[in-house]
């Protein structure tokens, strides 16, 4: 029974303590940049994204999550949440854990749009998570133009690099820090 602990929890940890891209979260003009860079290789990638700019109540940009696994894994990232007119309001942050079939190392960028003022307050609330039944739709070039909002959210992500063969669940968990705010 040990053995089989350790055989789980080694490659959990290996996966969780992989380096997370920071985006200068003491610099919110250089979290900004990297973001909208991020959404600019989202716009060239799929310009139909673009109605989803235009009618979100809100969209958080991850413009670096690094993932990693062997059987277990795990990602980890961080953003910046922007509210309807594009303007940033926060930093926010990403993890997920997955078991299943899986192996190897990603980096990717993410984008989650908040269908509504009820969505995009929920996650403001810091205790926002994404199921497994929500599923991201890889950007290329058309696919935002059939994609909808499931459960008041719609993701996207593009790969960056590294390769990764993964037949797994897993969910994804968020924190929300609104800029100006003392740290505890």
């Amino acid at each position: 029974m040990n053995s089989f602990r350790l055989a789980v929890a080694l490659p959990l940890l290996a996966a969780l303590t992989l380096p997370v891209p920071a985006l200068a979260a003491d610099d919110p003009a250089a979290a900004v940049k990297k973001a909208e860079e991020a959404v600019a290789l989202f716009k060239k990638t799929d310009p139909s994204i673009d109605k989803f700019f235009g009618k979100s109540a809100g969209w958080a940009v991850f413009p670096s999550v690094a993932k990693g696994a062997i059987g277990i894994g795990g990602a980890g990232g961080s953003g910046v949440l922007f509210e309807r007119g594009g303007k940033a309001i926060g930093k926010t942050s990403l993890a997920q854990v997955t078991i299943g079939l899986a192996l190897g190392g990603q980096e990717y960028a993410e984008i989650i749009f908040f269908e509504n003022d009820l969505a995009l307050t929920s996650f403001k609330g810091g205790n926002f998570a994404l199921a497994a039944q929500v599923s991201a739709v890889a950007a290329a070039s058309g696919a935002a133009a059939s994609a909808k909002y499931s459960q008041g959210v719609a993701v996207f992500t593009i790969a960056i690099g590294g390769l990764m063969y993964e037949a797994s669940v897993g969910g994804q968990k968020f924190g929300f820090e609104p800029y100006g705010a003392k740290k505890k």
